[in-house]
């Protein structure tokens, strides 16, 4: 007899001890079920990110990305995995107004997707909105350092980290976000010296998640596509697994030259004349 065997997806409980137990998070970010089964198997985390914006609508930014938008891909990517913890970005303009208004936000993404956490951008200042959510029992996901929803106002895509002050506040950042409840943190674009010092920070009790940070964090995560090497450029953080670009490029071209000539499709790729069973 065939046994079935039940993989368990994992939960937030489940990261948050991979601060004790030393294993290493990997988290990756999709939107597709397709592309989000394929990596399933291997991650602890997929995220749900609001770069969805840029990578699957060409904006130029996080920005006007919407919480109808978030939600939608948030089921497909649910539907396509069973192992990993989803968690889903809150977008710009769904969370800053009040903690009211980030639950109501967060209550819809986590009923209409089952996903398993949601992901809000900023430090010390939406500590107590952390706070509002998880005594609600919603489970967050910090994210401190570049954040691309202020974009506008760090003046663009800069690392953090710099300045006499900035490895102070940062920390700051990182053990407010932490003692709110975050079950982990996300560390972006923050140079390596102070990202370690928050990664090994005793009174940041939450896993830390690097990205453009430092090896020393608890994890790390990459988008999906600029680690595939579908985009057309990538942050100097980024290391390309694949290239996957110039092989679709290559496949796409082939397939365009054989339609052209009259190769494809041949008759390994039609349908013949139905076949008269034998009679017996």
């Amino acid at each position: 007899m065939s046994q079935v065997v039940e993989t368990r997806r994992l939960t937030t409980l489940d990261i948050a001890r991979r601060k004790a137990d030393g294993r290493k998070i990997v988290a990756l970010t999709a939107c597709h079920a397709q592309m989000a089964g394929l990596i399933d198997p291997h991650c602890d985390v997929i995220l749900v990110g609001d770069s969805l914006g840029m990578v699957m609508h060409g904006l130029d930014s996080t920005l006007p990305v919407t919480l109808d938008m978030m939600i939608l891909q948030a089921q497909a990517v649910m539907r396509g995995t069973r192992r990993a913890l989803v968690v889903v970005d809150m977008p710009f303009g769904s969370y800053e107004a009040s903690r009211e208004q980030a639950f109501a936000s967060a209550a819809r993404i986590l009923k209409e997707t089952g996903a398993g956490a949601v992901k809000l951008e900023g430090g010390a200042r939406f500590a107590e909105t952390v706070t509002f959510l998880t005594q609600r029992g919603v489970p967050v996901m910090g994210h401190i350092g570049l954040t691309p929803q202020s974009i506008h106002t760090m003046g663009g895509f800069r690392v953090q980290g710099k300045g006499p002050d900035a490895p102070r506040l940062l920390l700051e950042d990182a053990r407010a976000i932490s003692e709110a409840g975050a079950f982990a943190i996300v560390l972006e674009g923050i140079v390596e010296p102070v990202a370690r010092t928050i990664a090994r920070a005793p009174e940041v009790t939450a896993p830390t998640i690097g990205i453009g940070a430092s090896p020393f964090c608890d994890g790390q995560i990459l988008v999906l596509e600029d680690m595939l090497g579908l985009s057309e450029r990538t942050p100097k953080f980024v290391r390309q697994y694949g290239r996957l670009r110039a092989e679709i490029d290559a496949a796409v071209r082939l397939y365009a030259e054989e339609v052209q000539a009259g190769r494809f499709p041949d008759e390994a790729h039609t349908y013949g004349e139905r076949q008269e069973l034998p009679k017996v």
